[in-house]
């Protein structure tokens, strides 16, 4: 039996990591399913960027983003290593040391440098994670560490976008 295609979806449903069986369509789904659609860009955006530092911060982004998935496709048993405080920490000590070292003056046009516009593609998709994360809150409980982390996120996204434009 394969591993892969074990045909189980094939009627529109899916597991979650929890065990539970829900519609595809689903917005937990659809929240985790953006954070993966993100790690993704993520890995791309990776091949792009030109400072060696922001490319380990973003690897490590991603062991985290596993975190968040999983997290969110956990119902009825806790994910074993939740984001945490500590998480959304992080990701502010990243804004507060490389935030100081930029002007921003109100919007910027994306696109001036090919790793900017992948990492500006890798913010919009994290902002749309966050939108389907705050609707799966209106109707399941979320943890509030994964909605500051998945905002914060998105900051850290903008700031080395504007980081590699130099």
């Amino acid at each position: 039996m394969s591993i892969i295609a074990t045909k189980t979806g094939d009627k529109g449903e899916t597991s979650l990591y929890s065990g539970e069986r829900v519609r595809k369509d689903d917005i937990r789904v659809e929240s985790y399913g953006t954070i993966d659609e993100l790690d993704a860009h993520l890995g791309e955006a990776k091949h792009h960027i030109k400072q060696p530092e922001i490319f380990e911060i973003i690897e490590n982004i991603q062991k985290e983003l596993k975190r968040v998935m999983g997290e969110l496709a956990s119902v009825r048993k806790r994910f074993p290593n939740p984001i945490s405080e500590h998480d959304v920490e992080l990701l502010n000590s990243i804004i507060e040391k490389y935030e100081k070292s930029l002007e921003i003056n109100g919007f910027v046009i994306s696109g001036k440098t090919m790793s900017s516009a992948k990492l500006d593609i890798c913010r919009t998709v994290c902002r749309r994670a966050e939108r389907h994360i705050m609707s799966l809150s209106s109707e399941s409980s979320v943890s509030e560490h994964i909605l500051a982390f998945v905002n914060r996120l998105s900051d850290v996204l903008y700031i080395f976008a504007r980081l590699e434009e130099r």
